[in-house]
């Protein structure tokens, strides 16, 4: 079931998403500066194309940069992608088939709003490989 709602997703939204989060990584990438956030979004892009089955979890060694550039982050560009995920879902969740669809648009959120310092892991991996988990 996860591969079908995943290629459902990649076929309807997902492949939208991933190409917006990789040229918003490869403009972060070419202002040297914030290459941190390039990476964040290439990270999400490749959440966006494949949600179902993976989820967020905070890396153990994320400290205080990564923090605060999160906080940058959700000032300048995490609220706005957190709005179009929330927006995106509602209107999926209009219909019967759009329901697991804006569930995965709901799980993009926290990964639009607070990229860095978290890796995307599968669900079977996350039990045993991270006792803490969002």
């Amino acid at each position: 079931m996860r591969t079908v709602l995943n290629v459902i997703w990649l076929l309807l939204c997902g492949i939208w998403l991933a190409i917006g989060y990789v040229l918003a990584g490869v403009v972060c990438c070419l202002l040297i500066v914030t290459i941190p956030f390039g990476l964040a979004s290439f990270r999400m892009a490749d959440f966006a194309l494949w949600p179902f089955g993976r989820q967020l979890v905070r890396r153990a060694d994320a400290g205080a940069p990564s923090t605060i550039g999160n906080v940058i982050w959700i000032i300048f560009a995490g609220w706005w992608l957190a709005l179009a995920h929330l927006t995106t879902a509602l209107a999926l969740a209009i219909t019967i088939i759009g329901i697991p669809l804006a569930w995965a648009n709901l799980k993009l959120i926290p990964v639009s709003l607070v990229p860095l310092g978290r890796v995307i892991v599968d669900n079977d991996d996350v039990q045993a490989r991270y006792p803490t988990v969002y």
